[in-house]
């Protein structure tokens, strides 16, 4: 194919995903007082399963600090077209959620017919590992990283005569990445998996690399959960260090496969 053959392909494919992308937003938006109020706004609300989870835990264990508070923060919009603003990035935020496994569906068709039989044999099930890594990614963003953080700037004040009144589109601002960015960051192992495949990285440099990478992960954690106990931090950093280790598991078995590989080639 040519190279604008190639772009006219990628065209259609990007209108599929589009169409997709409409077609879960159209679906968030017939349900929309549900997914605004209970699933967006959810981690404002005293009764949501994490709060309630976590109180639990602290009668358990002991620990007071780790009962969550109630978010009294009010809500508020400073523009006139601001709710309806927010109405458009909500949905589309769902759609693209929702239609996240066709999305990528349509991303591996247009890669599929550059791979070869034995790659393709061996990438056999990526949309539905890189699609439930991303879900899981996303679960864990909404139920331990937004609550955490919600709840925390909720409560920090400078002074007692400094209310907290938070604008709609900052809390969309703020929850949009916490979810998404957190999905998109579940995809660590694929990405060092495929990073291996052509040699870029190695299961051998990921150990050596393993006591800097605990620190740039509880580093990275102690910005994501800004509280100050020490367990919503290791809540935090324990799934991006199970992460790390699956990818130096993936990127040995990379280098076993190239090793037999070779010594056939040679034989």
């Amino acid at each position: 194919m040519s190279f604008i053959d190639h772009l006219e392909e990628l065209r259609s494919h990007l209108f599929r995903a589009a169409i997709a992308i409409a077609v879960g937003a159209i679906l968030i938006a017939v349900y929309n007082k549900f997914f605004i109020q209970d699933i967006i706004m959810g981690p404002t609300h005293s009764d949501f399963p994490t709060y309630r989870l976590m109180c639990r835990l602290s009668k358990v264990l002991h620990i007071p600090s780790l009962c969550m508070g109630e978010v009294g923060v009010k809500m508020q919009s400073t523009s006139v077209s601001g709710q309806f603003s927010m109405f458009f990035s909500v949905i589309l935020m769902g759609g693209f959620i929702l239609a996240f496994p066709f999305i990528f569906h349509e991303f591996w068709k247009f890669i599929k017919p550059a791979l070869t039989k034995k790659e393709l044999h061996r990438t056999r099930g990526v949309i539905f590992w890189v699609s439930l890594l991303f879900f899981s990614g996303v679960l864990f963003g909404y139920f331990v990283i937004a609550p955490y953080t919600i709840n925390f700037f909720s409560g920090f004040q400078l002074d007692a005569n400094i209310e907290n009144r938070w604008t709609i589109n900052s809390y969309i601002d703020t929850m949009t990445p916490l979810v998404l960015g957190t999905g998109l960051a579940f995809q660590l192992p694929l990405v060092l998996f495929f990073l291996a495949k052509i040699g870029i990285v190695s299961g051998t440099y990921l150990k050596k690399g393993r006591k800097y990478a605990i620190v740039i992960i509880f580093v990275v954690a102690g910005f994501i959960t800004p509280g100050p106990d020490l367990i919503s931090q290791i809540s935090v950093a324990l799934p991006l260090l199970i992460l790390y280790e699956v990818s130096i598991l993936l990127t040995r078995k990379v280098e076993k496969e190239r090793a037999l590989q070779d010594e056939k080639e040679w034989s």
